[in-house]
């Protein structure tokens, strides 16, 4: 399960396929080092969206792959 306390960096290397979906939730800077420490609480603060709809995407995408 995908949480708000999970960093970019964890996420991005256990879930390539979320890359995808945080690019369409405006973080164009996925691979930058900064983001490999931001957690997603942090980076839906920065970059302006819902961290829940977020989660429930992200979520969704991670069951539909197993």
């Amino acid at each position: 399960m995908i949480t708000k306390d999970m960093l970019i960096g964890d996420l991005v290397r256990q879930y390539p396929q979320a890359i995808r979906t945080l690019m369409n939730f405006g973080m164009g800077c996925v691979g930058c080092p900064s983001s490999q420490m931001e957690s997603l609480e942090e980076a839906s603060y920065v970059h302006g969206f819902d961290i829940n709809e977020l989660l429930d995407v992200l979520n969704k995408q991670v069951q539909e792959a197993n």
